[in-house]
């Protein structure tokens, strides 16, 4: 999710105790109930909602205490389809690449409610729209995650295929692969790199995914098993998340310097752009709906992986997603 976003490894879901005891059992009375929820990433100020949650006193209100796992060898989606734990956040298409392997998660709230990613090209190279990517040489971190996927919608939506096109394996350097003109384009999430390249003093075009087409994005994941055992437990999580986005684009400076306590610190210059990378992701968070996923992100989304073959056939998309915690007005 938000950066470095990998496909499930088969290997690992076979092995992970499909009994073992789920991570959030009922607390003593008056304690908040521990979970620990695994992030995907490095801390970052794109999680600003779960600090403003922490600190704002939401998360115990709700009765909640939460753990911020930041552990790369940990796979959220794969330990929450195990029911050893409740939650992880996760990106819309590790939820049916999981559910075609069998592991009954279900995507309980949307958080970024537009698709992050999108396709970079110095300005001088007039790539405005998907159809323009045509005979370039683009560089992505690889073959896998959402960096791939929106990648493939574009060109799709283009009417292009990866054959019109040239990949380059580049990993999380696309920066230094676009100033260099190792690449004429790169596969990014345009609240980051567009940030950093803009600081570097470098005018860029920006194809977004976005613009053409809706996917089902970054949220929060918990499984059947869960909602239908302690859907109070699911309820209370998703109203705590809600009030952390709420409150983060209500207060985005002193959601800026909540961040700040968990990311470390950091240098006037990193501050800045720190700051405005925030600022971007809000911009991905805001919507009339707060949390609500649609049918056609998810149709979308099932779409784009069937024609890469990562799914065999169309899934039952009304198991993998539900919006029954979701509060509306």
């Amino acid at each position: 999710m938000i950066k470095k976003t990998c496909l499930l490894l088969i290997a690992f879901l076979v092995v992970l105790p499909a009994c073992s005891p789920n991570s959030a059992s009922r607390p003593a009375a008056n304690e908040p109930q521990k979970i620990r929820l695994p992030m995907g990433y490095i801390p970052n100020v794109q999680y600003a909602p779960f600090y403003v949650a922490a600190e704002k006193g939401f998360f115990r209100q709700a009765g909640l205490e939460i753990e911020f796992d930041y552990s790369t060898e940990t796979d959220g989606v794969a330990l929450v389809g195990a029911n050893e734990l409740p939650f992880s956040l996760v990106s819309g298409e590790q939820v049916l690449l999981a559910r075609a392997q069998g592991l009954p998660v279900v995507y309980v709230l949307a958080w970024w409610h537009d698709y992050p990613v999108a396709v970079a090209s110095m300005a001088d190279k007039g790539i405005k729209t998907p159809a323009d990517l045509k005979g370039m040489k683009i560089g992505l971190p690889g073959l896998f995650g959402a960096s791939y996927i929106g990648l493939r919608a574009l060109l799709d939506a283009g009417n292009l295929t990866e054959d019109d096109v040239r990949l380059d394996s580049i990993g999380f350097n696309q920066v230094e692969a676009l100033v260099s003109k190792r690449v004429d384009s790169v596969v990014i999430y345009a609240n980051n790199e567009p940030i950093q390249l803009a600081k570097l003093g470098y005018a860029i075009d920006l194809v977004r995914v976005a613009d053409y087409v809706e996917l089902s994005s970054n949220g929060l994941l918990s499984n059947e098993k869960t909602i239908a055992e302690n859907p109070d437990l699911v309820q209370r999580m998703v109203r705590a998340m809600l009030k952390g986005i709420a409150y983060t684009l209500d207060h985005p400076d002193e959601a800026f310097e909540i961040c700040k306590k968990y990311i470390g610190d950091l240098d006037p210059q990193q501050q800045e752009v720190q700051k405005a990378v925030l600022n971007a992701s809000l911009e991905f968070w805001k919507t009339d709906r707060p949390g609500y996923s649609s049918l056609e992100s998810w149709e979308n989304m099932q779409r784009v992986l069937l024609e890469m073959g990562m799914l065999e056939a169309p899934l039952e998309l009304d198991k993998a997603f539900t919006n029954q915690f979701i509060e509306t007005k």
